[in-house]
């Protein structure tokens, strides 16, 4: 199999990861910035809290513009940072918003209260229904709440992803009813047209990066390739492989260690979209998912008829080479996290061990081709294998494995409690954070 080979990373190079993570940071202050100036040159209330409110407002509308940003899965961002990592900082910032938009309507109701001598419901109600555009911006906030709520961890463990995921539409409805309300009532918005530029220029930026990312971008990919099944090959009794094949696959950007969401165009699946990742390095002509039979999803994989077409979302993710910080490298795998692994260890350069944990050898899915694939480029292939008690990967053990540990990029990727053990053990060797790089699958969908 032909691989595209990854260039070594200069040890001087600025890590990808920290321009896109400071160019956020930029965008997200200087914006800050202009929303303030605006804000002053528009002049304040005599209230108070009537200004605080105000402030809560503008600064809310920047958030909810950002949070759209963070996941447009614009394939810049998401190369560098990872969707896991943007989906993690849409959740905080979620919060943030949810407080700065509570913050506004709790200030204006009471500052407005306190000039008219009204309590602060009435007050409410009153705004409601004089001011145009308040009552869209309580429904607003309505459905913030309600989708912060369906986000709390304790309501996302109990909710399945297809219900969080069409509450989470709703977040649309608010953002057009946020808009419409700046319109009608915001000072700031119409203080001047340059703020009224600037505005309509964050929003047509923010929605049209998530049109481009999640619409029209995977439509055109989709037409341009013509995906469709070539093969399904068992590889255990509960792990398959599904070979795609389609046209110009060599223009297609995808890397090692990365995902898509996959939907099977089949009349019973063709709704479902199932995050899998490479399980080899993309070649030109066919790409390759391997997968284990955890859900109703996956299980059904192994009955999928060649010649099935396919629409996939992606690539996703930040789990490359693309990441490299040192010239040799450690990769780790569990379980079936080892399909990005061996990914990885057919694009990847330079000296590499590779630790691959499972209970049982019958467990090894893969375990041939990494085998193969270690003789041929020269790395170390351990195969460890175990009950999870005791750690066989804890600090003593890993540390004589790998004595040189510390000097090397590390690549993990298995389930939560191992991939969470193994950092706790790459903490206490002391390998820097820099060169510890993972991704928590199951944030992509």
């Amino acid at each position: 199999m032909t691989t595209v080979q990854s260039p070594p990373v200069p040890p001087t190079a600025i890590r990808p990861k920290v321009v896109a993570r400071t160019g956020l940071y930029a965008v997200l202050a200087a914006n800050a910035a202009v929303v303030t100036l605006f804000a002053v040159q528009a002049g304040f209330a005599s209230n108070a809290l009537v200004v605080i409110g105000r402030f809560a407002g503008l600064y809310g509308a920047l958030l909810m513009a950002f949070q759209l940003l963070l996941v447009a899965r614009l394939p810049w961002l998401d190369r560098r940072i990872g969707m896991d990592r943007l989906t993690n900082w849409h959740r905080w910032t979620g919060f943030g918003l949810l407080w700065t938009l509570v913050g506004h309507v709790v200030f204006i109701t009471f500052g407005y209260a306190e000039s008219s001598s009204m309590n602060p419901v009435s007050q409410l109600v009153d705004l409601a229904e004089t001011v145009e555009g308040v009552l869209r911006a309580a429904v607003a906030v309505v459905l913030i709440l309600v989708i912060g709520g369906a986000s709390a961890r304790w309501a996302r463990r109990r909710l399945a992803y297809e219900t969080w995921h069409f509450i989470h539409l709703y977040t649309y409805v608010a953002v057009v009813l946020a808009f419409t309300h700046q319109v009608a009532v915001g000072t700031t918005f119409t203080a001047s047209s340059a703020a009224t530029t600037y505005w309509y220029a964050v929003w047509g930026v923010a929605l049209g990066s998530v049109f481009l990312g999640r619409l029209i971008l995977p439509l055109w990919r989709n037409w341009r390739h013509q995906l469709r099944v070539e093969a399904v090959v068992p590889e255990a009794d509960n792990v398959v492989s599904v070979y795609i094949t389609g046209r110009d696959l060599d223009r297609l950007p995808a890397r090692a260690g990365q995902f898509f969401l996959w939907r099977f165009l089949t009349k019973d699946r063709w709704w479902q979209a199932n995050p899998f990742s490479l399980s080899a390095a993309p070649d030109g002509t066919r790409l390759r998912l391997t997968a284990k039979a955890a859900g109703d999803g996956s299980a059904g994989l192994r009955h999928i008829k060649p010649g099935t077409r396919v629409f996939a979302e992606g690539p996703y993710g930040a789990f490359t080479a693309m990441h490299r910080t040192r010239p040799e490298s450690l990769l780790i795998a569990g379980g079936v996290g080892v399909t990005p692994i061996r990914a990885l260890l057919e694009e990847i350069h330079g000296h590499a061990v590779v630790i691959y944990r499972v209970a049982g050898e019958r467990d090894a899915v893969l375990y041939d081709e990494l085998r193969e694939l270690a003789v041929a480029k020269g790395a170390e292939l351990h195969l460890v294998t175990g009950p999870p008690v005791p750690d066989r990967l804890a600090p003593r053990e890993l540390a004589a494995l790998v004595p040189d540990i510390a000097e090397r990029d590390v690549f993990l990727c298995g389930p939560p409690p191992m991939m969470n053990a193994v950092l706790g053990t790459l903490r206490e060797l002391d390998v820097p954070k820099t060169q510890v790089h993972f991704e928590r699958f199951s944030l992509a969908g």
